[in-house]
């Protein structure tokens, strides 16, 4: 026998008492919960009615952290979670509602749509025939009924999708998946069936909204974002691509598809981002070595030979280099004849070459699909200027230099042409009237295009000369008008220069 020291003989003496205190408290803790419980049911259930969701789920959440064998707090967050969009948080609660308490028919009804919806169709039939076992009152029984009709023909269409699908009958496949969607809208493998017979029929914009759904469907979908990536990155789009890969590296940043597929459109990215940063700062010459560049990184995908050709054509038009602007600009408008940027950029390259007639016809192009685009406006009235000036006089054609021309180049031609046509070099008074004809046109053309001022008119398509040309009929440098009278006491070579005819 224990012999039991006089201590512990009284501490056993309290240990009734003690025991009596501490069921006591817990009776009294659980009872404040319980209260709480409810507290939190009724509040919830008045912010759900109110619309006032998040404050609802916040009350649920704390009703179940409370006690967690109620059924009616899982049942009451399972349905805000239904009204949030998210049922896949609504899953769990109804199972948890179900194993609490097997006979709540609602319950198990919701699981079997929701299981439908999610195209889990054997476990949803489970669920609509428990619910017919369960003597069900009339409007469930009847939901129940048509539910589980609805899944069994579900079955046989998919089926006969995946048959098409397998046989590479992707438009019979997509009609027979239609309904299955229809159906069951958060169904990720018909959805991602769908999505590759979309891609295969060269869809991708479909392909695109099946994807982007599978992959919020599914969490770890990695593959729906290498699909995305790869599509965007076909269609040009390497920006958007860039982030679908990331998405997909973030889920498994060992994804070997992915990552490789990264490396790539990084490449390609980095490379258009850094020539169209040398457009920006006009350094054209290095833009067009650079977008040479992108083609020859990415010669399989139109999209990226397109976008280099337009920029390329971009790029010359802008660096007076309309000779070559010209037939690059035409390559890209024989893959999208309809490109208005293009059409403006040809258009102004052949302003530059003087072709002033395919000008007019480009900006008339680019109108019809742009209507209110003021650039266009302005670059057809102006080559419609130059046309029109090109037929009277063209004073860099009467010096022969080019428009683009230097002040240095234009003072050297008018020099070399002065000389040759001085009226002092012809005897014969016709050649000499000849001459002074000559010479004057020549004076003028320098004076013309060694003025800024009215260089840039004349660029525009009026004739600082002609009084027809000018608002108001003002004319400038009057000098010039009125033939051989006005010329005594000029001197077209300018102040300080002396020029001494040699005769023989």
């Amino acid at each position: 026998m224990v012999s039991v020291t006089p201590i512990a003989k009284r501490i056993l003496n309290y240990v009734p008492f003690v025991l009596v205190l501490i069921d006591m408290r817990y009776e009294g803790v659980r009872c404040g919960n319980t209260a709480d419980v409810e507290n939190h049911l009724e509040m919830g259930k008045k912010l759900l009615a109110a619309g006032q969701l998040a404050d609802a789920l916040s009350h649920f959440h704390a009703a179940v952290d409370g006690d967690p064998k109620n059924y009616m707090a899982y049942y009451r967050r399972a349905t805000v979670y239904f009204a949030m969009g998210k049922s896949k948080s609504a899953l769990p609660d109804l199972s948890k509602v179900i194993e609490l308490k097997p006979d709540f028919t609602a319950a198990v009804l919701q699981r079997g749509n929701l299981l439908l919806k999610q195209g889990r169709l054997d476990e949803a039939e489970t669920d609509f025939k428990k619910v017919l076992k369960s003597h069900p009152n009339d409007k469930d029984e009847k939901e129940a009924q048509s539910q589980l009709k609805k899944s069994d023909e579900i079955q046989r269409i998919v089926i006969q999708a995946r048959a098409h699908f397998d046989r590479k009958e992707y438009s019979s496949a997509v009609l027979h998946l239609d309904v299955v969607i229809e159906t069951c809208a958060w169904d990720v493998d018909a959805r991602d069936m769908r999505a590759e017979c979309f891609i295969q029929l060269g869809e991708m914009g479909k392909a695109i909204t099946d994807l982007k759904a599978t992959s919020k469907l599914r969490s770890d979908n990695t593959q729906a974002f290498y699909k995305l990536s790869t599509i965007y990155y076909h269609l040009g789009d390497h920006e958007t691509s860039l982030g679908s890969v990331r998405e997909c590296l973030k889920l498994d940043p060992d994804h070997k598809q992915c990552f490789s597929h990264y490396k790539q459109v990084k490449k390609l990215s980095k490379q258009i981002q850094s020539a169209e940063e040398l457009i920006q700062e006009q350094r054209y010459g290095d833009a067009v070595s650079k977008y040479e560049t992108v083609m020859k990184t990415e010669p399989d995908v139109p999209s990226y030979i397109l976008q280099a050709k337009e920029r390329i054509c971009h790029c010359l038009s802008k660096d007076q280099q309309g000779g070559l602007a010209i037939p690059v600009c035409s390559e890209a408008l024989e893959s999208e004849p309809e490109n208005v940027n293009v059409l403006k950029d040809r258009a102004e390259a052949y302003l530059q070459e003087e072709q002033y007639e395919e000008a007019i016809k480009d900006f008339e192009s680019a109108r019809e699909h742009s209507e209110n685009d003021r650039q266009i406006k302005e670059g057809l009235e102006r080559a419609q200027r130059l046309l029109k000036q090109s037929q009277k006089r063209d004073y860099y054609k009467i010096l022969g230099v080019k428009r683009t021309a230097q002040k240095k180049e234009i003072i050297k031609a008018y020099r070399k042409l002065a000389q040759k046509w001085h009226p002092d070099n012809f005897m014969d008074a016709e050649d000499k009237k000849k001459a002074e004809k000559k010479f004057i046109d020549i004076a003028q053309a320098k004076e013309v295009l060694t003025d800024p001022e009215m260089r840039s008119k004349f660029d525009q398509g009026e004739d600082p000369m002609d009084p027809e040309s000018q608002q108001g009929g003002h004319h400038h440098h009057g000098n010039f008008h009125g033939g051989h009278s006005h010329f005594q006491g000029f001197n077209p070579f300018g102040s300080g220069f002396n020029f001494k005819f040699t005769h023989n």
